[in-house]
């Protein structure tokens, strides 16, 4: 069967998709975050809202699960198992708040994508960092599921709210990239049923998502082989300085309609 992308989607978008696909993986790849935020900054520039977080969808599918099993299954059980209030909170807040996709106008769309994209870059360039005791684990894994499936659900973006937390309880890099994996690729799998069910994936957008796995997948192999000659700190902060301009942009596109 050949493949039935929208027919608004011009080569040089879908080219530009796949550039920016290749990018966010090789971020992804590279720091263990930031896939979704990146793809649907960009994809919001050259396609219709519904259609930019389609897009993301199978991409960001493939990546985490990439991601999450790079140490084996056991290593990715014991991530579930310590973080079972988090992914359990974020897998019931996206399913719900994806039904809300279809009934928010382009502007609110960008809005809720920007506003906390913005946010999290310029408290994370600040220096700003939480600090989470023993006895509140419980408490703020349910509120960072909750704030994370909120805007999953309707953006594909739960990232910030998850990187805040692990960063807040001071987990081993390598910890934190095979969590991350563990959580977004749980939520991503409820994600693509949610939007399933919801029509935001459907025959032709589905073949529009499924041509960015490969881009995504080279950039985050890409990423993971020179993760270790990277000087981390530093690539985290260039990274954030685009997502906070992004963020910006998406901003303006909401307050201009």
């Amino acid at each position: 069967m050949m493949p039935q992308i929208p027919g608004e989607v011009s080569l040089l978008a879908l080219g530009a998709c796949a550039l920016a696909a290749l990018v966010a993986g090789f971020v992804k790849g590279a720091v263990g975050f930031a896939m979704p935020m990146i793809m649907i900054s960009a994809f919001g520039a050259f396609l219709k809202p519904e259609l930019a977080l389609a897009a993301l969808i199978l991409p960001t599918v493939a990546g985490n699960l990439w991601q999450a099993f790079r140490q084996g299954w056991r290593a990715a059980w014991r991530s579930v198992v310590a973080f079972r209030w988090l992914i359990g909170t974020l897998l019931l807040t996206i399913a719900a708040s994806a039904q809300l996709v279809g009934r928010l106008t382009p502007g609110r769309f960008f809005l809720l994508i920007g506003i906390p994209v913005v946010l999290f870059a310029t408290l994370q360039l600040a220096g700003l960092r939480l600090r989470i005791r023993t006895g509140q684990q419980t408490r703020a894994q349910v509120v960072a599921g909750l704030a994370g499936g909120f805007s999953g659900g309707i953006s594909g973006v739960w990232g910030p709210p998850v990187v805040a937390f692990l960063s807040a309880t001071d987990s081993p890099p390598a910890d934190q990239m095979r969590v991350q994996g563990v959580i977004y690729g749980a939520g991503s799998l409820v994600l693509l049923a949610a939007h399933l069910e919801s029509g935001v994936l459907n025959g032709q957008s589905t073949w529009l998502s499924a041509l960015l796995v490969a881009p995504a997948a080279a950039g985050m192999a890409l990423g993971f082989r020179l993760q270790a000659r990277l000087d981390q700190e530093r690539f985290r902060r260039v990274m954030l300085v685009v997502l906070a301009l992004a963020g910006l942009n998406l901003i303006r596109r909401g307050l201009t309609g």
